[in-house]
Parts: C-alpha cells; sequence; structure tokens
C-alpha cells in the first residue's frame, strides 16, 4: 500500500514539474531498493511538495526518557546530501563527521568527531554508540527513524520538543 501511495504522489509529481532538472533527489525509506531498470530522473521529488521526505537539513531528537535530554539540551542532526555530511549535538557535545547513503542503507562514518565537555549525568556515548549502529532509516509521516535492520534506534522530528525535566545536570 506504501508503495502505490509514493507511486501514484511520485507520478502526480512528475506531471506538474515536467520541466524538473531531477536535482532534487530524495530518499523515503533507505532499506526499499529501487529496481534496476527505473530512471533516476522517475525518483526526482521536489523539496517543495514534501520537504519532510527528504533526509536534509536538521532533525531534533524526539526525547523518549529524561535522560536523553539531562543536559537540557536537545540533541540535533543536520545532514547535507551533496557533500555526505551531517552535523549537529548530542545535547551535550558538538559532533560531525560523514555518512554513507546508499539504495538499500544508510550509516554514520567511523570518523565522527566531537567536542569534549563534561556533562554530568549524561551518558553521551551511548548515544553516539546508537548513531554508529545504525544501517538505514525510514521517514514515515515527517518523522526520520533511525534504525538497526528491524529495530528502530531513535526518533528526529522537524520541530524541537521541551526537554524532558531530570534532577541531573
Amino acid at each position: 500500500m506504501q508503495r502505490l501511495t509514493f507511486a501514484a504522489a511520485l507520478c502526480l509529481t512528475l506531471a506538474c514539474n515536467n520541466n524538473s532538472t531531477g536535482n532534487n533527489i530524495t530518499v523515503k525509506d533507505s532499506a526499499i531498493s529501487t529496481p534496476q531498470d527505473t530512471p533516476v530522473t522517475a525518483m526526482a521529488v521536489t523539496a517543495e511538495i514534501q520537504d519532510t521526505a527528504s533526509l536534509k537539513g536538521e532533525w531534533f531528537l524526539m526525547a523518549v526518557l529524561p535522560s536523553d535530554t539531562a543536559t537540557g539540551r536537545i540533541p540535533t542532526l543536520n545532514f547535507d546530501l551533496s557533500k555526505h555530511r551531517f552535523s549537529g549535538n548530542t545535547g551535550c557535545n558538538r559532533i560531525n563527521g560523514s555518512f554513507v547513503l546508499t539504495n538499500t542503507g544508510f550509516s554514520f562514518g567511523r570518523d565522527m568527531i566531537s567536542t569534549k565537555m563534561a556533562c554530568a549525568g549524561y551518558n553521551e556515548q551511548a548515544f553516539i554508540d546508537n548513531l554508529l549502529r545504525t544501517n538505514h532509516y525510514k521517514i514515515k509521516d515527517g518523522v526520520l527513524i533511525l534504525m538497526f535492520d528491524a529495530t528502530e534506534l531513535s526518533r528526529w522530528t522537524r520541530k524541537p520538543g521541551e526537554p524532558k525535566k531530570t534532577d541531573k545536570a
């Protein structure tokens, strides 16, 4: 059903945008592979139609536990698709590095670097380890879901939420 909906949206986009240059290629779900004979331009979807369908840009962690925002800050990720680089913060330290995006997967590069401020009561290493375990993602209803195989690691949104209150930090 999801492929049928995506195909209908794609046909509508191409019909309305037939003079597109094909520069705005986006990926809806990195776990779905594209058939060999599908032209790349058939996957073009403009950012104006559904900006949340693109990995590009800034995302904010949807905190689940109070410890996710123990420092009082919400972690962020900002993806630059043209350079295959990301930047952001862990809720404590600034991070940046590379990422690999293919038809079937997504992963953060092992070249990730970070500032080294101490943040009492925050397990930053667990946050970074989760990012490094990511092997694909999907975007569903405007929410970026980083995954390891079938397991959700974290959810991200375009708008920041309120940090959960904790007695730490």
